[in-house]
């Protein structure tokens, strides 16, 4: 994607020239964000307290081995599939924190070889949605490595995927001096209501979940961070119609050259410093890009919802999405005219939702 950002902390759109700004404004900002890193750095220091190990594997890391970190509560539908696509995409080893699940998640993730295991039943709100617990584990474990920051629902997805592995795709965005890697999550629904989306624990999610939206998104650059703010698809068109700028954002960078400086600031959407958000092109061109197909909408959202809606962890301001559980939970059907069958990764380089770019 191409576009441009000016420093006065608005969004500009893409194409869009970047306004002047005065050079002490620049200043100005670039000392409060150096701030704020080290603010979460520090939180995530604090956080170390409230992780107790289950099983500690971070011992058979290797030089050049691909992470993932993650953290969840109550996944072992998907968690299965989950680890098998991701271990084919290469990665080695998986840092895991567990907040409190009560459906056998954990036992499930404590006797896989490949995985570390941490537990914490403190509120996923006040780490930051589980930020500043994966951040220390990155500070720990991920210096020097490329790591990829996933949720359960979440399944990687970039060109020639197939043929090619993670640390191939890390490899060539070594040679090219890039150090972190775009992707737009990608919702994906079934053609009926959410209650028939059913997936039993080990099966692929895509089996149930094949549509997804192929245009209504908007795309801006958040000029203060430099990263991108995507936004639309069936949650903005069926749950924040009214109010679309509340709707859910789809941009992350999910899969990064770990500095133990670095920091994720919201979710994956954005990091500290800015550089790192830059995963689009500002001269004209195409960087390359993957999407995360997310898997949320399988059926057994309808309990998750009428839990989330009652723990009150999910969201900043919990009360303004109360209307988004009860949507959701009223088992609604996402599928429209418009909506198109997931095919494979070509089909969405088509549609402009991942790009090749230089990667051929």
């Amino acid at each position: 994607m191409a576009g441009r950002f000016s420093g006065n902390g608005t969004a500009v759109a893409l194409g869009e020239p970047a306004p002047a700004v005065p050079l002490y404004q620049k200043l100005l900002s670039d000392y409060a964000l150096r701030t704020k890193r080290r603010r979460l750095l520090w939180r995530a220091f604090r956080s170390r307290h409230a992780l107790h190990r289950v099983a500690d594997r971070t011992g058979t890391i290797r030089k050049g081995d691909v992470l993932c970190f993650v953290t969840l509560r109550n996944e072992a539908v998907r968690l299965p599939h989950f680890l098998d696509h991701h271990r084919k995409l290469g990665v080695d080893h998986f840092l895991i924190v567990d907040n409190g699940s009560t459906d056998g998640s954990a036992d499930l993730l404590r006797s896989a070889p490949d995985v570390s295991l941490w537990h914490t039943s403190t509120s996923y709100k006040a780490s930051r949605f589980g930020l500043d617990w994966v951040t220390w584990l990155q500070i720990r474990h991920g210096h020097g490595h490329w790591c990829l920051t996933l949720d359960a629902d979440e399944l990687m997805l970039y060109p020639h995927y197939e043929t090619r592995s993670l640390q191939a795709l890390g490899a060539w965005l070594d040679q090219q001096g890039q150090r972190s890697f775009g992707a737009m999550m990608l919702d994906l629904y079934p053609q009926g209501p959410l209650s028939a989306a059913v997936c039993g624990p080990g099966d692929d999610p895509l089996s149930v979940l094949q549509w997804f939206d192929p245009g209504n998104y908007s795309v801006m650059v958040q000029s203060r961070m430099r990263n991108l703010w995507i936004q639309g698809g069936p949650r903005a068109r069926m749950f924040f119609a009214q109010e679309p700028r509340r709707a859910p954002t789809l941009n992350k960078v999910p899969f990064v050259k770990w500095d133990r400086r670095f920091a994720y600031v919201n979710s994956t959407h954005a990091l500290l410093p800015p550089p790192l958000n830059e995963v689009y092109d500002t001269t004209g061109g195409e960087r390359t890009s993957g999407v995360l197909l997310h898997t949320k909408f399988l059926q057994i959202i309808l309990d998750k919802s009428r839990e989330e809606k009652e723990r009150r962890q999910h969201f900043a301001n919990s009360a303004l999405y109360d209307r988004y559980y009860d949507g959701v939970m009223a088992d609604p059907v996402l599928y429209c005219a418009a909506s198109r069958r997931l095919t494979g990764w070509r089909q969405l380089e088509a549609l402009g939702l991942l790009s090749r770019g230089g990667w051929v």
